[in-house]
């Protein structure tokens, strides 16, 4: 026995090795404790208490037969003495024999209820049932696991508190923890059992598991393979080879599951690559002499490599014409033959006569000869027997209203069964974005041969997202995103959500609602409210400035109807009202020569101060418009598509009422391809141009307001800052002999984005799977590249300005220094000259205005972090035009609920 102190406090307690009982290994094969079917059985015969003296030889014979005078119960504390008689078939007045006596032992263990039971007495008659009882299970204890939490075991382990503890059962749990740990690849992991004696005939069960380190795939042997190197089939393989580099990845630990797993892609590969006839013939995994890692080793044949012969297609369905769906056949004779392509044939044919309302069974019929070397492949589309959807379960939401799952549903019950349709609903339901990422409807049978029950196992998730994103600008220095949005909203279905963005220039705060499901009808529609302001500024002399300040308050009101299964039309009104001010006392004139600016009725906005185009744009202003959106969309999932394409065209026209005439439109269309073993590739183009037919603005002014025009830069364009691309407006300083400082630290200068009339952006991102460790962790890194330009432009009115000297006027003595637009040949008026110390004069500099693509590659990793979604991307902008702001390093987090 041994003493455990350390684990129960105050108690000092006995412990019992069930280790040393089960056998003292996680295997428990070799355990000396007894089995159920075989119970230790004492000597059936043994002397009776006081009955010293009597010999062994004196003992019954096997065949002696005696009468039991009595049957009387020791040791039992829970049950009572008739209870564990009536366990055992031995009865007063009856005969038995030393057969019997064993069998009573042997149904006293078949109960589980007693850690050891004997009989005494036999010899007399006076039958004597001597029991222990099995132990109450006071608590299971787990120690020692990191790798897996206790939340992961304890469902497995069949103990539990005040239930019987059994050896057996003791040992079935060992097993199952040894099991779990071996899902991870963890075959060194030991399990030890020890029960703390309590009082009362209670226990403590504590299992210490030794984890042990992961057991890794040392190394992947191929026999038989001529055609492609042993490089190239490991490629194809979930399992990869234990190597120093692979630490963030779990694909190198042995996982048994995996082997079958592996071998399934080899026969893919060679099946794609035209070999018909290749099999692996044996997958043999072996462990090192260390016991720490694995061997794999598979033997395979190759086989010949066939082309496609004859290819045909032949329909039993009458309105099904097989000429008139050969365009879906992409191989030809003399291709080499390709498995994956005839799978993707099937399914190419199943879901186009799907869409015509059929139920087909397209099976390809494959002929190969051998000695030529060709594949012949018939596809046959056979009439297969209607089937009706019966019934649609809906199981596992325990938010979300059935309604709002059934009616992304394509099929409804009673409806003819429609494998395309089926998968459109999974595609539907999916991007909801409320349920488990990979969701699939099984298809189950009905209560008749003709009848099929769709059941659809969701799996609740995440619908709130609190997102805070945190940035640094050039722009605005340290901003601040905070919104929050529950995308199932009382489990309906419906959208809120409320959103503020806070820096030292820009403030914005936007509450949303949206109703997907208008009176149950297919009907979207909601409104949006918003205020934000804006301050531009600029330096002098060090010091931050604040140059123009907009204010925007407004709201729409927006609805959404379906045309077809893949196209809606999306309608919106908007009405807001801008406001562009400046600083009166540091851009207007002093109209009345008192030294303090705009403080008389006729003080206007001073280009010299604040720039022509800032002057332009200052005003109230309301904008009425009326938009309407063209979505054309195939994505399988609206929130992480992993497959399809979306296109959205849509048309902006403010004038109806208001002050702001224009026209604005835009295209977006992105596409993505699934490329197999977790990698997503997708592209992204957009572009749009507003037209304004306002007329009330001057010559030598753009007829779109400063407000209304495009911008460009992060995020939408990496590598680049907010509003880092396009045309502006800089102003440049004047060294002191009269030279442009060229070399002054741009965060030093007044620095304006002033957008455009017209601009593009596409991009190119391919998503990278990691091993599942890294997946675990939610890591998804992307390579990507990003290429976009903002242009089209009226050239602004840009100023050039001088220091000029006035004499001295009145008493003073010194000469007045002003800094003023140049207007003639020295750069003074009449009356002035120019003086010889530049510093304060500057040029305004206008570039961007082009259509030459910025280019930006760079690598953004996405990590669902524990604290919240997390992004950072890191980009370098390889083309750029004079002017552009770039920027290395964005990221942004969050959290969901």
């Amino acid at each position: 026995m041994t003493v455990i102190n350390n684990h129960f406090g105050r108690r000092s307690t006995s412990v019992f090795l069930l280790g040393t009982i089960l056998g003292g290994t996680a295997s428990m094969a070799g355990a000396q404790t007894p089995a159920p079917a075989g119970p230790r059985v004492p000597p059936t015969v043994q002397p009776t208490p006081g009955a010293a003296g009597t010999p062994a030889a004196a003992a019954p014979s096997l065949a002696q037969t005696r009468i039991i005078r009595s049957l009387s119960v020791t040791g039992a504390q829970r049950l009572e003495p008739e209870t564990v008689r009536s366990y055992v078939k031995l009865r007063v007045g009856e005969t038995y024999t030393t057969e019997q006596l064993d069998q009573a032992i042997k149904d006293l263990y078949a109960t589980q209820l007693f850690a050891d039971a004997t009989i005494v007495g036999a010899e007399t008659g006076n039958i004597v049932l001597q029991v222990r009882e099995n132990p109450v299970i006071n608590r299971i204890v787990f120690e020692g696991n990191k790798r897996l939490k206790e939340d992961k075991i304890r469902p497995e382990v069949k103990l539990a508190p005040r239930q019987i503890f059994t050896r057996e059962a003791a040992r079935a749990d060992v097993a199952r923890i040894i099991e779990l740990y071996r899902r991870q690849g963890r075959f060194a992991a030991t399990v030890e059992p020890k029960m703390v004696q309590l009082d009362q005939n209670r226990v403590d069960v504590v299992f210490e598991i030794t984890e042990g380190a992961k057991s890794k795939v040392r190394q992947i042997n191929i026999i038989g393979n001529e055609k492609f190197s042993d490089g190239q089939l490991r490629g194809e393989m979930a399992t990869k080879q234990s190597r120093f580099y692979r630490f963030f990845s779990s694909g190198d630990s042995y996982d048994p599951d995996k082997l079958s797993y592996d071998q399934q892609k080899m026969r893919q590969f060679y099946l794609t690559n035209g070999y018909a006839d290749f099999r692996v013939v044996s997958a043999v995994a072996e462990l090192t002499p260390d016991k720490r890692d694995f061997i794999v080793t598979y033997v395979v044949e190759e086989g010949d490599r066939y082309k496609f012969g004859d290819v045909n297609l032949e329909s039993d369905i009458r309105d099904v014409k097989a000429e008139t769906f050969r365009y879906l056949l992409p191989m030809k004779k003399g291709d080499w033959y390709n498995a994956k392509q005839i799978e993707d044939t099937v399914d190419s044919i199943t879901e186009t006569t799907g869409l015509l309302g059929f139920t087909p069974d397209v099976r390809p019929d494959f002929r190969a000869d051998k000695e030529a070397l060709t594949m012949d492949v018939t596809f046959k589309i056979n009439d297969a027997p209607r089937v009706y959807v019966e019934r649609i379960d809906v199981n596992g939401n325990t938010l979300t209203q059935d309604k709002v799952v059934r009616r992304e549903f394509r099929l409804a019950e009673g409806d003819a069964f429609n494998s395309f349709r089926v998968k459109r609903s999974r595609d539907r339901i999916q991007s909801l974005g409320f349920f488990q990422d990979k969701f699939e409807i099984e298809r189950k049978q009905g209560s008749a041969p003709d009848r099929v029950v769709l059941e659809a196992n969701v799996q609740e998730k995440s619908t709130g997202e609190l997102q805070l994103s945190a940035g640094y600008s050039s722009l605005e220095k340290f901003i601040v995103d905070l919104s929050i949005t529950q995308r199932n909203f009382r489990g309906k279905g419906q959208v809120l959500r409320a959103s503020g963005s806070y820096s030292t220039y820009s403030k914005s705060v936007e509450l949303g609602f949206t109703e997907p499901y208008l009176f149950d009808q297919n009907i979207a529609v909601g409104v949006d409210i918003f205020r934000r302001d804006y301050n531009s500024f600029n330096y002098v002399n060090n010091d931050r400035n604040t140059t123009y300040r907009q204010t925007t308050t407004g709201f729409q009101v927006r609805a959404g109807v379906p045309l077809t299964e893949f196209v809606q039309l999306a309608l919106r009104y908007g009405l807001s009202q801008d406001n562009v001010t400046l600083d009166r006392s540091s851009f207007y004139t002093d109209i009345d020569n008192n030294g303090v600016r705009g403080d008389a009725a006729g003080d206007t906005c001073d280009p010299l101060q604040a720039g022509r185009y800032l002057c332009d744009a200052i005003g109230r202003r309301i904008t009425s418009s009326v938009g309407y959106s063209l979505v054309y969309s195939t994505l399988n999932n609206s929130i992480r598509p992993t497959g399809g394409q979306r296109v959205v065209f849509s048309q902006d026209f403010a004038g109806l009422g208001g002050s702001v005439r224009y026209i604005k439109t835009k295209i977006d269309a992105d596409k993505y391809w699934g490329l197999g073993s977790g990698f997503v590739f997708s592209v992204g183009i957009e572009g749009g141009y507003i037209f304004s037919y306002d007329k009330s603005r001057g010559e030598g002014v753009d007829k779109v307001r400063l407000v209304d025009r495009w911008f460009l830069g992060q995020p939408q364009l990496r590598g680049f800052d907010i509003r880092g691309v396009g045309p502006r407006i800089q102003r440049i300083p004047y060294n002191a002999d009269g030279t442009l400082n060229t070399g002054v630290d741009r965060s030093q200068i007044q620095d304006d984005a002033i957008g455009g009339r017209a601009y593009y952006l596409g991009r190119a991102e391919l998503e990278i799977p990691l091993g599942a460790g890294a997946r675990d962790l939610g890591l998804r890194p992307s390579l990507f590249m990003d290429a976009g330009a903002v242009f089209s432009l009226t050239r602004p009115v840009t100023l050039d300005t001088r220091v000029c000297d006035f004499p001295a006027s009145g008493t003073s003595s010194a000469t007045s220094r002003v800094v003023q637009k140049a207007d003639d040949n020295n750069g003074c008026p009449s009356g002035s000259t120019l003086a010889a110390d530049q510093s304060g004069a500057f040029q305004e500099v206008y570039s961007g205005n082009s259509p030459k693509p910025r280019l930006s590659v760079g690598v953004g990793v996405n990590w669902n972090s524990p604290f919240g979604p997390f992004r950072i991307d890191v980009a370098k902008a390889l083309l750029k035009e004079p002017g552009d702001d770039t920027k290395l390093f964005t990221f942004n987090v969050g959290t969901q609920f």
